[in-house]
């Protein structure tokens, strides 16, 4: 697993949702695997409200910490958890808090305030703002065992698709999981491009079932005409306004209505 810096956080929003608390096992795993501390924090309402208010606010803030870090705990992963209250909005502390964090993590949907915005602006803005990869969790798919869950990512010559691809293959390695990678497919050659391009991937990651598609090189318009149950759609921080679509903000962009996405920082 690629870090920047051993010593930063992986960090997941908590609200007290059960969307949250998919976002904290998502992110503990992260944790692991890059060998850091989980940090596990709760964004309060705009500070502008009656003591009273604020209180109560703290409280179920602490409660909802509590709750998140008993289930990673129950996991048995050996990870430091940390966590932390900060004030909101929600958008701008976790922006800030990205600055020093080596992944995001924030659940897509679910029950209390913090859950419903990231639907919508707080989600497009922290993806494509933050200073660190975005992991935007949706609730597991229900496919059966025997069904693939993929992880989705397009081959293409934008800057930085390397570690964009380099990602979606660390994900897939992390969660036991095959790619479907994406090339253009504007050409005869195009499937026989794409095979060049991603042999190196093979070499490197061959516990990886990597499947190439050279008929599309674009996620989300992949996902409006195919029904594969996809765990992951893995994105360079160009794509970040697609995250609202691909996670099922308004209509889904997805048959079977839930993928997570992933936005890389480039």
């Amino acid at each position: 697993m690629t870090t920047a810096n051993s010593d930063m956080p992986v960090v997941a929003g908590i609200d007290g949702s059960a969307a949250a608390l998919g976002a904290a096992l998502w992110a503990v795993d992260e944790a692991a695997a890059r060998g850091t501390t989980l940090r596990l924090v709760y964004v309060t309402k705009p500070s502008d409200r009656s003591a009273a208010e604020y209180a109560g606010d703290v409280r179920h803030g602490r409660q909802s910490l509590r709750e998140a870090q008993v289930l990673v705990q129950s996991t048995g992963e050996s990870v430091n958890v940390e966590t932390e209250i900060v004030d909101g909005p929600p958008a701008q502390a976790l922006v800030a808090l990205s600055e020093n964090a080596q992944m995001l993590c924030v659940g897509s949907v679910g029950i209390g305030r913090y859950a419903r915005s990231i639907l919508g602006s707080t989600a497009a803005d922290v993806a494509a703002a933050a200073h660190c990869p975005v992991a935007v969790i949706r609730p597991e798919s229900r496919v059966g065992v025997d069904t693939p869950n993929w992880i989705i990512v397009a081959v293409n010559d934008r800057p930085h698709n390397d570690a964009v691809v380099e990602h979606a293959l660390q994900e897939a390695a992390l969660r036991h999981a095959p790619v479907l990678v994406l090339g253009d497919g504007r050409t005869a050659a195009s499937a026989e491009v794409l095979e060049q391009r991603i042999r190196p991937w093979h070499e490197r990651y061959p516990q990886v079932h990597v499947y190439p598609i050279a008929n599309r090189a674009d996620v989300a318009h992949f996902l409006k005409k195919h029904d594969e149950p996809v765990l992951l759609a893995v994105l360079g921080d160009d794509e970040a306004d697609e995250v609202a679509q691909i996670v099922g903000h308004g209509r889904s962009a997805l048959r079977h209505g839930a993928s997570s996405a992933l936005v890389v920082r480039s």
